[in-house]
């Protein structure tokens, strides 16, 4: 009986065995294809593969969604805003920012679709400056000027997964990128890393964060597109947008500031009183690329915008920590490009509010500062805040 006994137990345990391994062979696999997926409630923060660079480098595609169905989509090559589907007023969804359904459309040239932009957004004039009477040149990608970081600026880095998470009432991805010493002309080593959290209540709050080893410069923003009625579906003209700023930054014909700031009032650059983006722009040459000065000076979270789109009733406001906000109105969208959904983009079919420092701030010392020295943060923060009317 004991013989039999134990022969029993000592195959029981035989099949136990083989069924186990066989389980433990087959989790590696399941792993490998199934995304990533964090949840708290209703709050979840997903990863799923978006392709590869020609060079074969992974690129990764996070999700973060909340209970009311805002979804913001974002991929790790150059932490480009992919889409953000936001409810209208009967609670239907759509995507409200341009881009491209699949990672080949970021690779090749576009305009600058949801992304990250740097080392230094906007433009800086001659592609160059001086920095404690050291003169740096930079890549002339603009004309003669320097445009948003330069031939390969941080819009078509792979940025470095550090945190993805949704923790109560949020869902965040936190990226980072070092970029070296020289890259694009720039002085120092700055080690970067933007975080994006969806809330509960909304909101899509942008976090840029840097240090360096060598007094640099930095301005870094997102290069969103916006249609809030949807993308693809038409001019945004019919927009109404309200600035809270009551000066705006004088430009040349190269778009490079010439250092006068001068008051909105009287003039079709006035929002501050809400107004639709297509009521004066036939008399700005080109339409509108321009900065405007906040109201706040930057320095603490404030409300730089706030835009409505009719048809839709959906509301989009903005806050910055930023001194100042650059409107752009698509001027040179055409129809060569083809979006999301096979959708032609055409000349004002988006609008941007980049909220940054000014233009050329490295050439101009009466405009606020840029340059991060070694033992300091930089630290700033914009938040797109959701609503219907």
């Amino acid at each position: 009986m004991k013989t039999r006994a134990w022969t029993s137990l000592v195959l029981a345990m035989v099949l136990a065995c083989m069924s186990g391994c066989g389980k433990k062979e087959a989790a590696p696999e399941e792993s490998e294809t199934k995304p990533e997926t964090k949840e708290t409630g209703a709050m979840s923060a997903n990863e799923e593969p978006f392709g590869q660079t020609p060079d074969g480098r992974q690129v990764a595609l996070y999700t973060l969604t909340n209970p009311n169905g805002i979804k913001a989509r974002i991929t790790s090559f150059g932490a480009i805003l992919v889409s953000l589907e936001v409810p209208d007023r009967d609670g239907n969804l759509a995507d409200v920012t341009l881009g491209f359904d699949a990672l080949d459309g970021y690779l090749g040239k576009h305009p600058y679709f949801g992304a990250i932009v740097g080392r230094y957004a906007n433009r800086i004039g001659k592609a160059g400056f001086m920095l404690n009477d050291v003169e740096y040149k930079l890549a002339a990608n603009n004309g003669e000027n320097h445009l948003h970081g330069g031939a390969k600026g941080f819009d078509k880095k792979v940025w470095k997964l550090d945190d993805l998470r949704a923790e109560g009432d949020e869902a965040s991805v936190k990226m980072s990128y070092i970029s070296e010493d020289g890259e694009e002309g720039y002085p120092g080593n700055l080690a970067c890393s933007i975080t994006y959290t969806l809330t509960k209540d909304d909101e899509l709050k942008i976090s840029y964060e840097a240090d360096t080893d060598k007094a640099t410069v930095v301005n870094l923003t997102n290069h969103s597109y916006f249609n809030l009625g949807g993308q693809g579906t038409g001019d945004v003209l019919g927009h109404e947008l309200m600035l809270n700023a009551d000066k705006y930054t004088v430009v040349d014909e190269g778009l490079i500031p010439t250092g006068e700031n001068r008051s909105v009032k009287d003039s079709p650059m006035d929002f501050t009183i809400s107004a639709s983006i297509g009521s004066r722009i036939a008399q700005v040459e080109g339409g509108y690329d321009h900065n405007y000065v906040l109201k706040s000076g930057g320095g603490s979270l404030a409300l730089c915008a706030r835009a409505y789109e009719p048809t839709s009733g959906r509301v989009m406001e903005v806050y910055t920590t930023e001194p100042g906000v650059q409107l752009y109105t698509g001027n040179f969208l055409d129809d060569s490009v083809t979006g999301k959904g096979g959708k032609v983009y055409k000349k004002h079919y988006g609008f941007c509010l980049e909220t940054q420092h000014f233009p050329d701030s490295p050439n101009k010392p009466d405009f606020p500062s840029v340059v991060l020295e070694p033992g300091q943060k930089y630290a700033t923060e914009t938040v797109f805040k959701f609503a219907t009317r």
